[in-house]
């Protein structure tokens, strides 16, 4: 009786140890990482009429994000802080005398991280596709509010609806006049039959309008009219305007700049397992049928059933092996013209077909990818908890100094090959299973062998069982003096 009060006591005061340090470090990584987002966002939204509601609505929905990423660190930091106090404080070895093994000792913290594991789940599944959902239209809303900050220069930018943008150079103090503008419009639906060009540019958006005005100093201006051409010879003959202009306006309409819109979802981020297990079928289905049809286009147009038409026993015996031999020279270079345009036109479907593919097979690994990690990250408590707690009881030191560093340099390991794997999966290289449960496969062995050297109370690193072979090999090879 009195055994099972004592061990009731020294669990609280295990659980107590663990506490303390986890609430002060998760809070503390929390920050760092949230403030890393920010920082990162910062220049997009300092200075741009952006209100402070929507700083802390994107604040939230960032700080929701993070928790499932911040929960792991904290239960790694913690369980090496807090068995490292006790064993710098020789409670380990009280606790031995007194018969208590490591396992039983660390077992509450255990049970704490398996519940932790099962939480950081749940937050994974119901509150963090709610987060992004959010995030991505606050985003969306704030683009819409203030265009222009979706503007980026040195590329090609599509945000704004048919039209595409590039410029060199953005300045001014609210960042609207642009440096060599080049304008292609699109709105015709037909192509780059319209360009504008100019030295410089201004955009002009009063909040709540739908309209972005453009204004452009200096510059050229070249539109096709006549829409139906689409051969070289014909396009040479197209009737076209050209001028040029001190000064050119127009505007664009960016749709409707409320700040409740929203959008319908379009990233595996925001669905529930549920959800993605069965948007998963749909997308397998959709993208073997656009391989089916594909080649069946292939197939059809390049004639290939007809290359086993007749069976080889029906082939006259006068024909010569190489085909092009049996016909005159007409025919011949009349066959090689036809064959090299079948050739081109299928090399060409293939390009245009390449990236559509590609991008069908890279959407249903971000889902395959998704639905597998979300199930290996939420066991990273329980991994991270059987490395950092045997860790601790082997170093022996508490505190922020030497726990902190092991602890970041174990996740960065952890991160590092969590996402290594998932890049590997969405490109096709290995399987998203592999993918996603790659860092777990990593690291459980890890956590196992520590777990056994803490056990037998061994030190993290044995040196004398490295230099003890080298030492005699030495010995052996080196004759000792006097002899």
């Amino acid at each position: 009786m009195l055994f099972l009060l004592f061990m009731k006591i020294l669990d609280k005061y295990i659980l107590k140890s663990f506490f303390r340090p986890f609430i002060a470090t998760f809070l503390i990584v929390l920050f760092v990482l949230v403030m890393q987002t920010l920082w990162q966002v910062f220049e997009s939204i300092a200075g741009k009429g952006i209100s402070l509601i929507f700083i802390l609505k994107f604040l939230y929905y960032t700080t929701l994000m993070i928790i499932p990423q911040a929960l792991p660190i904290g239960v790694l930091l913690s369980s090496i802080m807090a068995l490292g106090d006790l064993g710098e404080n020789y409670e380990f070895a009280a606790a031995k005398s007194a018969g208590i093994s490591l396992q039983r000792l660390i077992r509450p913290i255990g049970i704490l991280a398996i519940f932790l594991s099962i939480l950081n789940f749940l937050f994974l599944n119901n509150v963090y596709p709610y987060a992004v959902y959010e995030q991505i239209n606050l985003k969306r809303n704030i683009k819409n509010k203030q265009p222009a900050m979706a503007l980026i220069p040195g590329s090609f930018n599509a945000d704004l609806p048919g039209y595409q943008i590039k410029f060199d150079e953005k300045y001014g103090e609210d960042k609207n006049l642009l440096r060599n503008v080049l304008i292609y419009d699109l709105t015709s639906q037909r192509g780059n039959q319209k360009v504008i060009t100019a030295e410089r540019g201004k955009i002009v958006s009063e909040e709540g309008s739908r309209y972005m005005t453009f204004i452009l100093y200096d510059g050229n201006y070249y539109e096709e009219h006549v829409k139906s051409a689409k051969t070289t010879a014909k396009r040479k003959k197209m009737g076209a305007s050209n001028a040029t202009f001190k000064e050119y306006e127009f505007n664009i309409d960016v749709g409707d700049a409320s700040i409740d819109t929203t959008m319908s979802k379009g990233y595996p981020m925001m669905y529930r397992l549920k959800e993605i297990k069965d948007t998963i079928p749909k997308l397998k289905n959709n993208y073997y049928e656009s391989l089916r049809l594909r080649s069946k286009n292939i197939y059809i147009s390049t004639k290939a059933e007809a290359l086993y038409k007749y069976p080889d026993s029906l082939k006259a015996k006068n024909i010569d092996s190489i085909t092009l031999d049996n016909f005159k020279l007409a025919d011949k270079i009349s066959i090689l013209n036809s064959a090299i345009s079948k050739t081109g036109r299928v090399v060409n479907t293939l390009k245009n077909n390449n990236l559509n593919i590609k991008w069908r097979r890279k959407m249903l690994n971000f889902y395959d990818t998704e639905y597998y990690n979300r199930i290996a990250f939420s066991l990273s408590c329980i991994i991270l908890f059987f490395i950092g707690a045997p860790l601790g009881s082997i170093i022996r030191k508490g505190g922020f100094g030497l726990p902190m560093i092991l602890a970041i340099a174990i996740y960065v390991m952890y991160f590092f090959a969590n996402t290594f794997g998932k890049n590997l999966a969405e490109e096709s290289s290995i399987t998203a299973f592999l993918g996603s449960w790659i860092s777990a496969i990593i690291m459980i062995p890890i956590a196992i062998l520590l777990t056994r050297r803490a056990t037998k109370d061994k030190g993290l690193f044995n040196i004398n069982s490295f230099l003890h072979p080298i030492t005699n090999f030495f010995k052996k090879i080196i004759p000792k003096k006097g002899t």
